[in-house]
This record gives C-alpha cells, sequence and structure tokens, in this order.
C-alpha cells in the first residue's frame, strides 16, 4: 500500500485515484510553459554571457588557482542577482507596460472584490514559544475585532497553540486568555493549548492543531506572534478560496509594519519599495508554483492534512531531524497533489515587525540558513515537480552564495596582485563586469524606484518625493553596509553547519532597543578583522582597486558603529520625526496598527465598528 493511501485510510478518507478530480486549473499548462521557457531563456542566457566575460578577464595571463576559484565562486554566487534582475524587469513591465496586469498574474484575485457570502470555516492560528504574549495575544485580538467588523466574523475561530516551555511566560499566557475569553461575548470561538514539548517545532505545532480540530475547519490562517492582519483582508483572500477550490494555499504578499528602530525603518523601507516589481515578476512566471512563507496565508486543511506530513530528514542535525524551513517543504508538497499555492503579488493589509538590530537579523538569517541547507536531502523527494525541485534548489542558492561571495572578496588581494603583473590585462572588461553585476544585484531597488515614480502617489505614499529620494539614497548606503557585516555571520555560520554546530530556536526581540560599543565589540570583531585584512593588503597592492571595492569592503570595516548606530533609538525616532524611511502605513496608519496602541473593546461586533477604515481602491485592482 502506497504512503498516500495509506495516510487517507487512516483518516477514513477515500484514496486518491478514486476522489474526483481537481477543479480546472486557473491557467493553462502550454501558457505558463511557455513563461517558464521565457524566463528560463532570459537567465540562462544571461548567465552565460557573465560566466564567459568572467573567464575570459580571469584567463588573462594563464589560469591560476586564484582565478579558478574565483571563477567557481563567481559562477555560484551570480545566478541568485541574475534571477532577481528579471523578475525586477519582468514585474515593472507588468506593472507599467500592460493594462492587464493582475488578470495575467492573478486571476483569481478578482473575486475578491466580489459580495459574495461567506461560507467557508476558517480556524486563525498563532504559533506561540517564548514570546511576549500580551504582545502577540493583543495581536489576535485586533485580528478578530477587525473581521467582527466586517460582519462575517462568526465564519472565523481563533487558536493560540503554545509550544512555551518557560513556566512564567506560560502562565501568563493562560492567564491573558482566560481574561480575553471572560470579556468576549463569543468566547467559544478562542481557543487555547500548550504542548509540553515542541516536537517538530512550528510545523508541529499546526500539525497537531490539523489531527485534533482540522476537520472542523476548511481554511486555516497561520499567524506568526509579530503577524497581523486586516479583517478586509482575511475576509478578500477567503471568498478567493471560496472561488478557487483548486487553491491549496494563498500567501498574502506581508509587509513590515511601522516601527521606530532605525534599522527595522531603513531596511523595510528597501523591501516595501522593491518588492512590488520583484514578486510581481516572479508571481508571472511561478504562478501555480508560488512560495508558502508559513504565515499570513490561507491554506485549505483536507489537502494539507493529507498531503503536506513533513518526512523527517535521514541523519541528525543540524541537517537531519525534523525540518527547520517547513513552509517551502509544504508548498511544493501541496503542489505535488495537485492544488495550486499562489502569492497575492500586491499589498493587501498584511504585516509583520522586522528584526530591529543587526544581531536580531542575523540570528533569524542563520535560522533560515539551517532550515533552507536541509533542502539537500528533499531534491530527489519522489514525486515533487521539476519546478517545485527548482525552488528547493533557489533557496539554497540564496545562502550558498554568500560564503561565495565572501572567499571572493578575500581573494581580491591575490586577483590584483596577478593582474597587476599582466601587461594587456582588460581593465575596461573587469569595470563593465562589475557594472553588470551591481546593475542586476540592484535591480528589485531600481525597479522599486522607477515603480514609485511612475506611479499615481507612489512617491506620496512614502511622504513625497524629497523624502522618498533621500531616504532611498540612505537605504541604498545601508544595504551594502548591512550586506558585507550580514555575509561573515552566515559564512561562519555555515562553516559551522560542517561540523555539526546547530541553532536554537526560541522568541524573538521585536521592540527597539539599543546595543552596547561591548556587544558590538564581541559580535562583530570578526567582520572588522576581515575588513582590515583585505583592505590594507588592497591598499598596499592596488589603491584604485581598493575605490573600486568598497561598496562591498566598507561595511566590514564599520560594522561596529554600523551595528551600534542603526540600533540606537535616538537615531530612529530622529527618522521617524523627519519622516525619513517611512512606509506609507506610518503616513496613512491603518485602523488595525492604531488598534495595537489603543484600549481594546470589550466586544467589537458588527454593530460596534468603531472609525471607518480609510477609503481604498477594491483590493484586486491595488496593485494596477
Amino acid at each position: 500500500m502506497s504512503d498516500t493511501v495509506e495516510t487517507a485510510t487512516k483518516l477514513n478518507l477515500p484514496p486518491r485515484r478514486k476522489r474526483l478530480s481537481l477543479p480546472t486549473r486557473l491557467q493553462s499548462i502550454s501558457q505558463l510553459r511557455r513563461r517558464r521557457i521565457i524566463f528560463a531563456a532570459l537567465n540562462i542566457a544571461t548567465y552565460i554571457v557573465l560566466l564567459t566575460a568572467a573567464a575570459y578577464l580571469m584567463s588573462s595571463g594563464g589560469w591560476t588557482l586564484v582565478d579558478a576559484i574565483m571563477f567557481a565562486c563567481f559562477a555560484i554566487g551570480t545566478p541568485w542577482a541574475v534571477i532577481g534582475f528579471w523578475n525586477a524587469v519582468i514585474g515593472l513591465w507588468l506593472l507599467h507596460g500592460r493594462t492587464d496586469a493582475i488578470d495575467a498574474v492573478a486571476p483569481y484575485a478578482r473575486a475578491g472584490d466580489q459580495d459574495t457570502p461567506i461560507f467557508a470555516q476558517t480556524a486563525i492560528l498563532m504559533t506561540l514559544r517564548n514570546e511576549d504574549p500580551a504582545r502577540a495575544i493583543r495581536r489576535l485580538q485586533t485580528v478578530k475585532a477587525s473581521l467582527d467588523q466586517t460582519g462575517h466574523g462568526k465564519s472565523y475561530s481563533y487558536f493560540l497553540l503554545s509550544d512555551t516551555d518557560d513556566a512564567q511566560v506560560a502562565a501568563a499566557e493562560e492567564a491573558l486568555v482566560a481574561t480575553w475569553k471572560t470579556s468576549t461575548p463569543d468566547s467559544g470561538r478562542i481557543v487555547y493549548r500548550r504542548r509540553t514539548d515542541n516536537s517538530g517545532f512550528k510545523a508541529g505545532n499546526v500539525r497537531d492543531f490539523c489531527e485534533r480540530w482540522g476537520s472542523d475547519y476548511d481554511l486555516m490562517l497561520p499567524l506568526d506572534a509579530d503577524s497581523l492582519m486586516s479583517g478586509e483582508a482575511i475576509v478578500s483572500m477567503t471568498r478567493m478560496m471560496q472561488a478557487h477550490p483548486r487553491i491549496g494555499i494563498l500567501q498574502s504578499l506581508v509587509v513590515g509594519m511601522p516601527s521606530s528602530s532605525a534599522f527595522a525603518r531603513i531596511f523595510q523601507f528597501g523591501m516595501r519599495h522593491g518588492m512590488r516589481s520583484y514578486t510581481m515578476g516572479q508571481s508571472w512566471w511561478t504562478a501555480d508554483c508560488g512560495p508558502f512563507w508559513g504565515h499570513n496565508a490561507l491554506v485549505r486543511i483536507r489537502p494539507f492534512k493529507v498531503h503536506c506530513h513533513l518526512p523527517v530528514l535521514k541523519g541528525k542535525p543540524p541537517l537531519g531531524g525534523h525540518i527547520l524551513s517547513h513552509d517551502q517543504v509544504e508548498a511544493t508538497l501541496m503542489r505535488k497533489a495537485g492544488y495550486e499555492v499562489r502569492v497575492l503579488p500586491y499589498e493587501i493589509g498584511s504585516w509583520e515587525e522586522n528584526p530591529p538590530t543587526i544581531i536580531d537579523f542575523a540570528q533569524r538569517d542563520v535560522r533560515w540558513c539551517q532550515g533552507n541547507m536541509q533542502y539537500a536531502k528533499l531534491l530527489n523527494y519522489p514525486g515533487l515537480l521539476p519546478l517545485s525541485r527548482f525552488q528547493l534548489a533557489w533557496a539554497m542558492l540564496m545562502f550558498l552564495g554568500v560564503p561565495a561571495w565572501t572567499l571572493m572578496i578575500a581573494l581580491l588581494p591575490a586577483a590584483a596582485y596577478e593582474a597587476s603583473s599582466i601587461a594587456d590585462y582588460p581593465v575596461t572588461l573587469a569595470i563593465a563586469l562589475y557594472i553588470a553585476f551591481f546593475t542586476m544585484y540592484l535591480a528589485p531597488k531600481t525597479a522599486g524606484l522607477i515603480d514609485a515614480a511612475l506611479t499615481k502617489g507612489g512617491m506620496a505614499s512614502f511622504g513625497g518625493p524629497a523624502r522618498f529620494v533621500a531616504s532611498a539614497l540612505i537605504e541604498l548606503v545601508f544595504s551594502f553596509l548591512q550586506g558585507a557585516v550580514s555575509t561573515i555571520r552566515t559564512t561562519i555560520f555555515m562553516i559551522g553547519l560542517a561540523f555539526g554546530k546547530s541553532v536554537t530556536w526560541g522568541g524573538q526581540s521585536r521592540d527597539a532597543h539599543g546595543i552596547s560599543w561591548r556587544t558590538a565589540i564581541e559580535d562583530f570583531w570578526p567582520q572588522t578583522l576581515f575588513g582590515v585584512l583585505v583592505c590594507t593588503a588592497l591598499y598596499a597592492i592596488s589603491p584604485a582597486t581598493l575605490l573600486w571595492s568598497l561598496p562591498l569592503t566598507l561595511g566590514y570595516l564599520v560594522a561596529m558603529p554600523f551595528a551600534v548606530a542603526t540600533a540606537k533609538p535616538a537615531f530612529g525616532e530622529w527618522l521617524k520625526a523627519k519622516g525619513l524611511c517611512g512606509i506609507p502605513e506610518d503616513f496613512d496608519l491603518p485602523d488595525e496598527i492604531k488598534a495595537l496602541d489603543a484600549p481594546m473593546p470589550d466586544h467589537a461586533g458588527p454593530d460596534q465598528r468603531g472609525p471607518d477604515l480609510p477609503p481604498r481602491l477594491p483590493i484586486a485592482h491595488r496593485a494596477a
């Protein structure tokens, strides 16, 4: 008996071969195949041109060991930039070169604007592990109040799924939920459950919900402790899932929330304007094979429960055992079962908080790194679609490129020394290749800036043209410095992975806080030492090469002051006061975000609507 049939039997479901066929596809196979061929051809052609230029450059004067290593590193590190470039270019073309972008990319989205009844029963899940319980529960209360205001609140239930192992935090969770239920007339729709262990981590937590309560609901909406969504967005996405039963996962485009942290403000400003074109382009060709980020997404419970049970990987941690980055694997398993995984390519009222300091950012990054590296054991998993395998490899490539570029930078002095001894070294080609790479690397940011400039009210939503341009310059410098600081941390961690080093998974810091100079020295001395060695050697060999390298190397030298400055509360407050690096929500605060700092009413039913939401375009039209 196959695994699929055996699982279906245990759940009292008919075997897959006896079930009714899936609903009609949203887009034809031939149409999507054509798009993917075009995208692959553009990327492969660009990659070959870059590799050819790099090979010619490095073979000048004859191949050496340094040349061979740098060429291999370039080959590993470049694809991520190439894919990002074409995603951004295609997305910008869709947004401003066509009038039917939404129909072409997200044909299901129009259903979100229809005034159809809500008949699906949806469970909204918030997973917790040693988080600030008051902060997390307040977000779930806000989601409930916003949904109740839509008049469809009775179709949604709320589950706090705790994996907390700190007794004091657990007691606070239980007390806060009890208080919430006491003050809520429909408290039967609020459930709190705490596991005594966190087997399977977050994925195991959600799996436990599916086994215990999944049969009572059609859809589930997982939320992280820092997640927030508007009731309007959730209802709209529910209508999309009702209208298109072939969609197994519908991922919203999650954006950052207003922050007083300088690091978070600058980081999410760049992400916000850059992600529109990138996501639109990515969704054009991934289409039904979109990614899943594990939260702020609607999931069809029945196929998830039957088909998305994660395998336990062979071997010991860090690469064996339970899968840490479970979300993308669940997306591939959903596609394997014949259901579509879609990403809404525009903002809809779905938010999260970003790490407030470079240290918090790096801690989150290495958790993702370890989880993504586990995908190596899944690339030959039976039955996965070719595009799903590519997406797993692509997720790995994001981190594999980091040590590759770090090694290239470490070898720059040796390469510069070799080049200085070659009489006819092709300097013009070297400069052209360098500029071409940075053009591609910066393409998502550049496309985002162009998109904001071409979109009516685009720059105004970021505080006006002057603030937008100033913020873009700040963020550009920030991104180069932050990138350098992060690469060393990730490279060191990946070396540790090879020797069995693993991450620990606990609560995350959400609020702005400072970093002391002592902490900065303890955490960032490797970056500083690396930068001093590389830059000193470059200066001695070729001062001109050192100047050209500064976008890549300056961040190492200033890692400590960068960490201290971007975590400084006063700097964050200054940016906020000047309106710099603000996102649209900073200048037009949604009611759901306002509610996080306002007294929570005992009950906000459909007849107690509170302040009206700001006038908005129908959701499916906001990307036009």
